[in-house]
């Protein structure tokens, strides 16, 4: 049985999808952001089912992000599973947020973004006060068995979030998805601190594609996402939107054809409407289509006496 939860979110996306999936164990897949709306819709979602919080026995998380790891706090009952990045989040750790800040005012440096607009470094935090406050009971990687579902196992697919995984059901066809494939739109593949301070920013841009593409080799029939309606058809979806993405950077390859540009410069034509109000996501967007376009060996990059980093057509 997998039975889903709608519940309603403050952000742009709207409403977010939680799974309850019933097995040797009762498991709720992701758990709204911490809201007292969100709370109502998942207490209305559990008795539907005929189950209250305290029935719960796990929770899993597919990724940090505010909208899908909230309620995690109202299963006393249950312990909570998640991608070890998770708890960087759920543990308010200060040294973390401090190198988390530290990353992004040089991200936003190496950008070329302007001074007056290094107060976004505070806005990356995202909505902490909407995220649970408990760290995760256990860690789950890559090949790891879902405990209580026979033949569910879990897949790392980074991209949209550094912690992101999703539950895969070869047998039947069948993934729980998180953002991993949406279907509407496609998930912003957001620049994110490493886990090691030591390591370089991951290529976010890169590993979505990378994600989507392990996807392609397997026989998925459904996707239960995390927005909007089930996903089918899921291969020939994925083929529209990797070329979607190829031909979003060919428009940002264009754009040097008068010279080098900054990150800053860049998204600022990409997105001359919203790049001010949301400043981090065009960001991410757009250094998404630079390390696109390295690697495909079609631009290169330099950088200046100040830190700032240029891109030009190779």
């Amino acid at each position: 049985m997998i039975h889903k939860i709608i519940i309603p979110t403050p952000y742009a996306v709207g409403d977010v999808n939680a799974f309850l999936v019933k097995g040797d164990a009762l498991t709720l897949v992701d758990a709204g952001p911490k809201s007292s709306e969100a709370y109502e819709a998942l207490r209305h979602g559990l008795k539907e089912a005929g189950y209250t919080f305290n029935d719960v026995e796990q929770v899993i998380l597919t990724h940090h992000h505010p909208d899908h790891a909230g309620w995690i706090d109202a299963f006393d009952r249950a312990e909570v599973l998640g991608h070890r990045y998770n708890d960087l989040w759920l543990k308010r750790d200060e040294a973390f947020f401090k190198y988390h800040d530290s990353f992004y005012l040089n991200c936003l440096i190496e950008e070329g973004v302007p001074e007056e607009y290094h107060f976004w470094v505070k806005r990356m935090k995202r909505s902490v006060e909407l995220m649970g406050e408990r760290p995760l009971d256990q860690f789950l990687t890559e090949g790891d068995a879902v405990p209580g579902h026979e033949g569910w196992v879990v897949l790392e697919t980074p991209g949209h979030a550094q912690s992101h995984i999703v539950l895969w059901h070869e047998k039947t066809g069948a993934m729980i998805g998180g953002d991993l494939v949406l279907e509407k739109v496609s998930s912003n593949p957001l620049i994110e601190p490493p886990l090691d301070p030591q390591m370089e920013r991951s290529r976010s841009l890169l590993q979505y594609q990378r994600s989507l593409k392990r996807l392609l080799d397997m026989p998925v029939d459904v996707i239960y996402s995390g927005h909007g309606d089930e996903v089918r058809n899921v291969h020939a979806l994925i083929e529209s939107r990797l070329a979607k993405q190829r031909d979003r950077a060919m428009k940002v390859l264009a754009m040097m054809n008068g010279g080098s540009r900054t990150i800053f410069e860049l998204t600022r034509e990409l997105f001359p409407a919203v790049y001010e109000k949301e400043l981090g996501l065009t960001l991410s967007e757009t250094i998404g289509q630079t390390d696109y376009l390295i690697e495909q060996e079609l631009i290169h990059e330099t950088r200046d006496e100040n830190g700032v980093l240029h891109y030009a057509q190779a």
